[in-house]
């Protein structure tokens, strides 16, 4: 069977992405620990959502990126807190996504990516960028993807491409992607915060809730708010 690389935090967006690709690709799923708070529990999500759709796991320390990183998500800082009616306020979205943007981050992580399917004879390497993230990340857009597939082309002598499912969908448009595909959406985990439960109020929360809310589609995720 063909070979594929996820690039899998174990978030609602990488899950779905990946489920996309789950009966036509052997897929290997890797986990990166950059310092962030929530890794653990990416980790217990990651290793779940394996299991259950027979992926093979890997994880990939990186602990110079934390010690880099000023992103909340590897410091004291607070994680910043957002309402509902405040996730469409395109200025409200970018003071949030400056704090927790970590360095450079899907760039490493792609390289890493890359290697990885080179060693192994990939194809492809999954991601869950898309359309709603990438309007205050752009590591998140098609234009980054296109860039590196670009980039992959030049600098790689495998025949390698980057997917992503859902470059083109808000969150939405994921999760009734996730359902066609039976993605295992409750078992991922989205928030910055790394408690047990979702903390209901980061931004990847509410962007999580307010999906399946719109859609009427009960969520089975557990929130602290």
């Amino acid at each position: 069977m063909k070979k594929a690389i996820s690039v899998l935090s174990g978030g609602l967006d990488c899950t779905v992405a990946t489920s996309v690709y789950a009966k036509d690709y052997e897929i290997h799923a890797i986990t990166f620990d950059y310092g962030q708070k929530s890794f653990k529990r990416e980790l217990e999500a990651s290793k779940e959502i394996c299991e259950k759709m027979g992926f093979e796991h890997h994880v990939i320390d990186l602990p110079w990126l934390a010690q880099i990183s000023n992103s909340s998500l590897n410091t004291d800082e607070d994680i910043p807190e957002i309402n509902e009616d405040e996730l469409d306020n395109l200025e409200k979205s970018k003071e949030t996504a400056d704090s927790v943007w970590v360095p450079a981050r899907n760039m490493v992580f792609t390289s890493i990516a890359t290697s990885f399917a080179e060693s192994i004879g990939a194809e492809i390497i999954i991601v869950g960028w898309d359309a709603e993230e990438a309007a205050t990340f752009p590591d998140n857009s098609k234009e980054f993807m296109n860039a590196f597939n670009e980039l992959i082309g030049i600098g790689s002598p495998g025949n390698i491409r980057i997917e992503a499912p859902a470059i083109d969908l808000n969150k939405e448009e994921i999760v009734k992607l996730g359902l066609e595909f039976d993605a295992p959406m409750e078992l991922s985990y989205s928030c910055y915060a790394g408690r047990q439960k979702h903390c209901g109020v980061c931004e990847s929360c509410m962007r999580r809730k307010r999906a399946f809310k719109k859609l009427g589609i009960k969520d089975l995720t557990e929130y602290e708010k």
